[in-house]
């Protein structure tokens, strides 16, 4: 649904990037790249960026 406001393993506040992160892959960027520019560096923070799928788009018309 929503990203996460913090990681859930380690809870570093990982919520305020993902829409620069969204943008920067939509360009055609590494993912993983951007992710080392936006100090997402711990695995347990980029899963949750990699496993993300966005479906409240999907969800919101069943309200």
């Amino acid at each position: 649904m929503l990203i996460p406001v913090r990681c859930f393993t380690c809870n570093k506040v990982i919520g305020g990037q993902y829409e620069k992160f969204c943008e920067r892959v939509s360009k055609d960027e590494d993912a993983a790249a951007v992710m080392n520019d936006l100090g997402i560096e711990r695995y347990c923070c980029r899963r949750i960026y990699m496993a993300h799928t966005n479906l409240i788009d999907d969800v919101l018309p069943y309200d």
